[in-house]
């Protein structure tokens, strides 16, 4: 039997213009990756290896993700291959090498952006297809829980659980391609990746989602000053989900998140506004109690 080999996946996330963006590469269709070799130092040494290789993104923030073993899920080559992924955030920059780029994460999950109330296609493809493939109670249930169907809410978490339920109904590209090669699945709004890697940035983003509810991690996505404003935009960008505007401002000040640089932002179109930058102990500390955002309930 041939022995397992170890791949690594880096997830790199930042947010442009009040958008989720993603690292990818060959031409948007993966996720920076590589194998894990002998002259590696340690699997995160590796993975920075590789990244920077592929996309020449030096990268800062990373933290292991998941390990992805699933003996049905991974390439059509001989042997196990065993995913260890990571998450990291950084600030975009011009990227180059391996058909390197970045990507809106809606791009490969139009559903999850909430921001605009609910997308249409739910109602209108999405649910439908998940009825008529729903055999038994339980998957109408899951149906009904993860889309926030039939007046459930919508939780912003499950982004896993969303692709794996369209996974499992046949609804994507890359179960197609495992299962029935040859077959174009129903054609549903999201583009495929290569291999599992889709699977992988859900899984990127569900963490990231329930990270920035309790630790201020969205630091590492934003410059040296930056406008309240433009935190909660990014902060919104990163759930799908609108904030109430005064429950934010006062969740950032009773947590002391953040401090006044004494300059102003000329450049918003409007008033000038406050330019406000991230307390020192917050970015040594890395991690304080924090409350649920205030996101906006439908």
């Amino acid at each position: 039997m041939p022995a397992a080999s170890t791949e690594l996946i880096a997830v790199i996330v930042a947010v442009t213009g009040g958008d989720p963006r993603v690292l990818t590469i060959a031409d948007a269709r993966a996720l920076p990756s590589g194998s894990f070799e002998s002259g590696h130092r340690s699997l995160q040494a590796g993975l920075r290896s590789w990244v920077e290789q592929q996309t020449h993104q030096p990268l800062g923030y990373v933290e292991q993700l998941y390990t992805f073993a699933d003996s049905d899920r991974g390439a059509e080559a001989a042997g196990r291959t065993i995913s260890v992924s990571y998450l990291g955030l950084t600030r975009e920059a011009r990227v180059t090498g391996q058909a390197a780029g970045w990507q809106s994460w809606y791009r490969y999950f139009p559903w999850e952006d909430q921001r605009g109330g609910t997308p249409a296609m739910i109602c209108a493809q999405i649910a439908p297809a998940l009825r008529r493939w729903a055999a038994s109670p339980v998957q109408q249930q899951r149906a009904v829980i993860t889309f926030g169907l039939d007046g459930r809410p919508w939780n912003e978490e499950l982004v896993l659980q969303r692709y794996e339920l369209l996974y499992e109904a046949g609804l994507v590209e890359e179960w197609h391609r495992r299962h029935a090669p040859g077959q174009l699945p129903q054609s549903l709004p999201g583009e495929p990746m290569a291999v599992d890697h889709r699977r992988i940035l859900a899984t990127g983003i569900a963490r990231l989602r329930t990270k920035i509810k309790y630790r201020p991690v969205f630091f590492e996505l934003m410059p040296d000053s930056f406008t309240l404003l433009t935190l909660q935009q990014t902060v919104e960008a990163l759930a799908g989900r609108l904030l109430h505007k005064q429950n934010f401002r006062r969740l950032i000040d009773s947590q002391n998140l953040v401090e006044e640089t004494g300059a102003m932002a000329t450049e918003t179109g409007g008033r000038p506004a406050k330019l406000f930058r991230f307390r020192g102990d917050v970015q040594d500390e890395r991690a304080i109690a924090g409350t649920k955002l205030p996101l906006l309930r439908s």
